[in-house]
Protein backbone atom coordinates (compact mmCIF):
# COMPACT_ATOMS: atom_id res chain seq x y z
CA UNK A 1 0.00 0.00 0.00
CA UNK A 2 2.81 1.97 0.83
CA UNK A 3 6.14 2.62 -1.55
CA UNK A 4 9.43 2.37 0.25
CA UNK A 5 10.81 5.41 -1.84
CA UNK A 6 7.44 7.61 -0.41
CA UNK A 7 8.33 6.30 3.02
CA UNK A 8 12.00 7.33 2.89
CA UNK A 9 10.79 10.44 1.14
CA UNK A 10 8.59 11.44 4.24
CA UNK A 11 10.79 10.87 6.86
CA UNK A 12 13.86 12.57 5.07
CA UNK A 13 11.03 15.99 4.85
CA UNK A 14 10.00 15.64 8.64
CA UNK A 15 14.25 15.07 9.36
CA UNK A 16 15.27 17.73 7.42
CA UNK A 17 12.13 20.23 8.04
CA UNK A 18 11.20 21.33 4.38
CA UNK A 19 10.71 20.32 0.83
CA UNK A 20 13.77 21.77 -0.15
CA UNK A 21 15.88 20.41 2.26
CA UNK A 22 14.94 17.06 1.81
CA UNK A 23 15.33 17.10 -1.51
CA UNK A 24 19.02 18.12 -0.62
CA UNK A 25 19.78 15.32 1.65
CA UNK A 26 18.44 13.06 -0.99
CA UNK A 27 19.78 14.23 -4.27
CA UNK A 28 16.05 15.18 -5.96
CA UNK A 29 14.38 17.80 -6.71
CA UNK A 30 12.02 19.86 -4.80
CA UNK A 31 8.98 18.97 -7.16
CA UNK A 32 9.77 15.54 -7.11
CA UNK A 33 9.68 15.63 -3.39
CA UNK A 34 6.50 17.18 -3.05
CA UNK A 35 5.07 14.72 -5.39
CA UNK A 36 6.00 11.91 -3.72
CA UNK A 37 4.19 13.51 -0.44
CA UNK A 38 1.15 13.81 -2.03
CA UNK A 39 1.04 10.23 -3.59
CA UNK A 40 1.81 9.02 0.14
CA UNK A 41 -1.47 11.26 1.28
CA UNK A 42 -3.21 9.72 -1.81
CA UNK A 43 -2.60 6.57 -0.47
CA UNK A 44 -3.12 6.73 3.25
CA UNK A 45 -6.06 9.51 2.27
CA UNK A 46 -5.04 12.11 5.25
CA UNK A 47 -3.26 14.70 5.40
CA UNK A 48 0.51 14.35 6.31
CA UNK A 49 1.82 18.06 6.52
CA UNK A 50 0.16 21.14 7.26
CA UNK A 51 1.62 23.61 5.25
CA UNK A 52 1.72 27.65 4.71
CA UNK A 53 3.51 29.86 3.17
CA UNK A 54 6.53 29.92 5.88
CA UNK A 55 6.05 26.68 8.21
CA UNK A 56 5.55 22.93 7.90
CA UNK A 57 4.47 20.83 10.45
CA UNK A 58 3.68 17.22 10.72
CA UNK A 59 -0.58 16.64 11.59
CA UNK A 60 -1.63 14.27 14.17
CA UNK A 61 -1.79 11.35 11.40
CA UNK A 62 1.74 13.00 9.95
CA UNK A 63 3.17 11.75 13.57
CA UNK A 64 1.62 8.10 13.51
CA UNK A 65 2.89 8.18 10.10
CA UNK A 66 6.61 8.21 11.36
CA UNK A 67 6.44 5.06 13.10
CA UNK A 68 4.28 3.24 10.34
CA UNK A 69 7.64 4.10 7.83
CA UNK A 70 10.00 3.35 10.03
CA UNK A 71 8.94 -0.07 11.00
CA UNK A 72 8.09 -1.03 7.21
CA UNK A 73 11.42 0.41 5.80
CA UNK A 74 13.27 -1.87 8.62
CA UNK A 75 11.11 -4.97 7.91
CA UNK A 76 11.63 -4.62 4.43
CA UNK A 77 15.13 -3.76 4.89
CA UNK A 78 15.39 -7.06 6.66
CA UNK A 79 13.78 -9.40 4.12
CA UNK A 80 15.88 -7.90 1.45
CA UNK A 81 18.84 -9.19 3.72
CA UNK A 82 17.72 -12.52 4.07
CA UNK A 83 17.02 -12.89 1.05
CA UNK A 84 19.86 -11.86 -0.95
CA UNK A 85 21.80 -13.84 1.20
CA UNK A 86 23.79 -11.37 3.16
CA UNK A 87 25.85 -13.15 5.40
CA UNK A 88 28.54 -9.78 6.27
CA UNK A 89 29.82 -10.28 10.19
CA UNK A 90 32.45 -8.60 12.12
CA UNK A 91 33.05 -5.53 14.06
CA UNK A 92 33.70 -1.86 12.65
CA UNK A 93 35.03 0.20 14.90
CA UNK A 94 34.15 3.37 12.64
CA UNK A 95 35.59 7.19 13.96
CA UNK A 96 33.85 10.72 12.41
CA UNK A 97 34.70 14.02 12.26
CA UNK A 98 31.77 16.06 14.25
CA UNK A 99 30.26 17.76 11.04
CA UNK A 100 29.75 14.72 9.03
CA UNK A 101 27.94 13.09 11.64
CA UNK A 102 25.85 16.11 12.20
CA UNK A 103 24.21 16.31 8.50
CA UNK A 104 26.10 13.51 6.39
CA UNK A 105 26.57 10.36 8.33
CA UNK A 106 23.59 9.15 9.85
CA UNK A 107 21.42 8.22 6.82
CA UNK A 108 24.34 6.35 5.53
CA UNK A 109 24.90 4.58 8.44
CA UNK A 110 20.82 3.72 8.84
CA UNK A 111 20.95 2.10 5.44
CA UNK A 112 23.77 0.33 6.18
CA UNK A 113 22.22 -1.85 9.31
CA UNK A 114 19.24 -1.97 7.29
CA UNK A 115 21.08 -3.54 4.38
CA UNK A 116 23.86 -5.61 6.71
CA UNK A 117 21.94 -6.27 10.08
CA UNK A 118 24.97 -8.19 10.89
CA UNK A 119 27.51 -6.47 11.07
CA UNK A 120 28.37 -4.48 14.30
CA UNK A 121 29.53 -0.81 14.45
CA UNK A 122 31.51 1.23 17.13
CA UNK A 123 31.15 4.91 16.38
CA UNK A 124 33.69 7.09 17.96
CA UNK A 125 33.02 10.62 17.08
CA UNK A 126 35.76 13.37 17.19
CA UNK A 127 37.93 15.85 15.70
CA UNK A 128 39.99 14.06 12.24
CA UNK A 129 43.71 14.83 13.78
CA UNK A 130 42.77 12.57 17.34
CA UNK A 131 40.37 9.60 15.16
CA UNK A 132 43.98 9.60 12.91
CA UNK A 133 45.70 9.01 15.58
CA UNK A 134 43.35 6.94 17.42
CA UNK A 135 43.49 4.48 14.22
CA UNK A 136 47.09 4.67 13.80
CA UNK A 137 47.01 3.54 17.43
CA UNK A 138 44.98 0.12 15.90
CA UNK A 139 41.75 1.70 18.03
CA UNK A 140 39.72 2.24 14.52
CA UNK A 141 39.20 0.77 11.77
CA UNK A 142 38.07 3.41 9.09
CA UNK A 143 37.89 7.00 9.88
CA UNK A 144 35.61 9.13 7.78
CA UNK A 145 36.93 13.19 8.23
CA UNK A 146 39.17 15.91 7.08
CA UNK A 147 42.45 16.67 5.89
CA UNK A 148 44.50 19.94 5.24
CA UNK A 149 45.00 20.97 1.62
CA UNK A 150 48.04 18.63 0.27
CA UNK A 151 47.78 16.29 2.34
CA UNK A 152 47.89 12.39 0.63
CA UNK A 153 46.16 10.11 3.68
CA UNK A 154 42.88 9.30 3.07
CA UNK A 155 40.70 8.04 -0.29
CA UNK A 156 39.27 11.61 -1.39
CA UNK A 157 35.73 11.90 -1.27
CA UNK A 158 34.87 15.50 -2.03
CA UNK A 159 36.68 18.61 -1.79
CA UNK A 160 35.06 21.42 0.21
CA UNK A 161 35.21 25.42 1.02
CA UNK A 162 36.30 26.37 4.23
CA UNK A 163 34.23 29.81 4.88
CA UNK A 164 33.92 31.86 7.92
CA UNK A 165 29.86 31.70 9.43
CA UNK A 166 27.86 33.52 11.70
CA UNK A 167 24.12 34.21 12.94
CA UNK A 168 22.52 36.75 10.44
CA UNK A 169 23.36 40.08 10.69
CA UNK A 170 26.63 39.65 12.48
CA UNK A 171 28.47 42.50 11.61
CA UNK A 172 31.17 43.08 13.70
CA UNK A 173 34.91 42.24 12.47
CA UNK A 174 36.91 44.85 13.86
CA UNK A 175 39.93 43.55 15.69
CA UNK A 176 40.41 41.37 17.57
CA UNK A 177 37.86 39.15 15.38
CA UNK A 178 36.28 37.12 17.95
CA UNK A 179 36.19 33.51 17.23
CA UNK A 180 34.45 30.27 18.19
CA UNK A 181 36.45 27.03 17.49
CA UNK A 182 37.25 23.65 18.05
CA UNK A 183 40.34 22.66 20.29
CA UNK A 184 43.44 22.04 18.89
CA UNK A 185 44.61 19.87 16.78
CA UNK A 186 41.51 21.18 14.84
CA UNK A 187 42.01 21.06 11.33
CA UNK A 188 39.98 24.17 11.13
CA UNK A 189 41.03 26.03 13.79
CA UNK A 190 44.77 25.75 12.58
CA UNK A 191 43.57 26.93 8.74
CA UNK A 192 41.57 30.14 10.39
CA UNK A 193 44.52 30.99 12.57
CA UNK A 194 46.84 30.96 10.09
CA UNK A 195 44.93 32.87 7.60
CA UNK A 196 44.18 35.32 10.21
CA UNK A 197 47.76 35.45 10.86
CA UNK A 198 49.03 35.92 7.21
CA UNK A 199 45.89 39.08 6.86
CA UNK A 200 47.83 41.00 9.68
CA UNK A 201 44.51 40.44 11.85
CA UNK A 202 44.01 39.52 15.12
CA UNK A 203 41.69 37.54 17.24
CA UNK A 204 40.53 36.20 20.40
CA UNK A 205 38.85 32.96 21.32
CA UNK A 206 35.30 33.65 22.28
CA UNK A 207 34.43 29.89 22.42
CA UNK A 208 36.17 26.91 22.82
CA UNK A 209 33.86 23.44 22.46
CA UNK A 210 35.23 20.43 21.43
CA UNK A 211 31.12 19.60 20.37
CA UNK A 212 29.28 21.26 17.22
CA UNK A 213 26.26 21.51 19.06
CA UNK A 214 28.72 23.61 21.57
CA UNK A 215 29.84 25.99 18.70
CA UNK A 216 26.44 26.31 17.35
CA UNK A 217 25.12 27.48 20.56
CA UNK A 218 27.77 30.14 20.95
CA UNK A 219 27.65 31.26 17.46
CA UNK A 220 23.70 31.74 17.56
CA UNK A 221 24.45 33.83 20.94
CA UNK A 222 26.36 35.85 19.22
CA UNK A 223 29.39 35.52 20.82
CA UNK A 224 31.65 35.19 17.93
CA UNK A 225 32.48 33.73 13.92
CA UNK A 226 33.38 30.48 13.02
CA UNK A 227 35.51 28.60 10.44
CA UNK A 228 33.65 25.31 8.49
CA UNK A 229 33.11 23.61 5.71
CA UNK A 230 30.72 25.28 3.60
CA UNK A 231 28.86 21.95 2.42
CA UNK A 232 28.28 21.16 6.20
CA UNK A 233 27.10 24.01 7.80
CA UNK A 234 25.49 23.99 10.97
CA UNK A 235 21.22 24.85 10.42
CA UNK A 236 20.87 28.24 11.63
CA UNK A 237 24.14 29.58 10.18
CA UNK A 238 25.13 31.60 7.63
CA UNK A 239 28.08 31.87 5.20
CA UNK A 240 29.79 35.77 6.19
CA UNK A 241 31.48 37.25 2.65
CA UNK A 242 33.39 40.29 3.73
CA UNK A 243 36.82 41.61 2.98
CA UNK A 244 37.62 42.49 6.35
CA UNK A 245 38.23 38.68 7.40
CA UNK A 246 40.99 36.35 5.37
CA UNK A 247 40.27 33.85 2.50
CA UNK A 248 40.15 30.28 3.99
CA UNK A 249 40.59 28.46 1.37
CA UNK A 250 39.75 24.14 0.85
CA UNK A 251 39.65 20.90 2.71
CA UNK A 252 39.33 17.70 1.53
CA UNK A 253 37.10 15.26 3.41
CA UNK A 254 38.57 11.91 3.08
CA UNK A 255 37.63 7.99 3.97
CA UNK A 256 40.75 6.90 6.24
CA UNK A 257 41.67 2.74 6.59
CA UNK A 258 43.95 1.24 8.61
CA UNK A 259 44.73 -1.66 6.91
CA UNK A 260 45.72 -1.92 3.73
CA UNK A 261 43.62 -4.69 2.80
CA UNK A 262 39.82 -3.92 3.97
CA UNK A 263 37.82 -6.63 4.83
CA UNK A 264 34.31 -7.51 3.61
CA UNK A 265 32.47 -5.47 6.07
CA UNK A 266 34.78 -2.75 5.69
CA UNK A 267 35.02 -2.59 2.17
CA UNK A 268 31.18 -2.32 2.06
CA UNK A 269 30.76 0.13 4.73
CA UNK A 270 33.87 1.96 2.67
CA UNK A 271 31.33 1.54 -0.63
CA UNK A 272 28.68 3.16 1.26
CA UNK A 273 30.17 5.89 2.92
CA UNK A 274 31.39 6.75 -0.75
CA UNK A 275 28.19 6.45 -2.48
CA UNK A 276 26.16 8.25 -0.17
CA UNK A 277 28.61 10.93 0.31
CA UNK A 278 28.42 11.38 -3.48
CA UNK A 279 24.95 11.09 -3.92
CA UNK A 280 24.67 14.21 -1.16
CA UNK A 281 27.09 16.47 -2.66
CA UNK A 282 25.13 16.65 -6.16
CA UNK A 283 22.13 17.07 -4.09
CA UNK A 284 23.87 20.16 -2.28
CA UNK A 285 26.00 21.36 -5.67
CA UNK A 286 28.94 20.89 -4.20
CA UNK A 287 31.86 19.52 -6.64
CA UNK A 288 33.14 15.93 -5.67
CA UNK A 289 36.34 16.45 -6.58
Amino acid sequence: MFEPELLKTFLAVERAGGFTAAGRLLGLRQSTVSGHIARLEQAAGRELFRRDTRNLALTADGAAMIGFARRILDAQAQADAYFSGSTLTGLIRLGASDDVMARELPDILLEFRRTHPGVDLELTVGLSENLKTRMAAGELDLVFGKRLPGERHGDLLWRDRLVWAGRSGTKDFEDPVPFVTYPAPSITRQMALRALKHAGRTWRVACVSDSLLGLRAAVLAGLGVIAHAESVLPDGLVTIDDPRLPELGELDFVLMHRRSTLSEAEQALAAAIASGARRLRRGSGTDGV
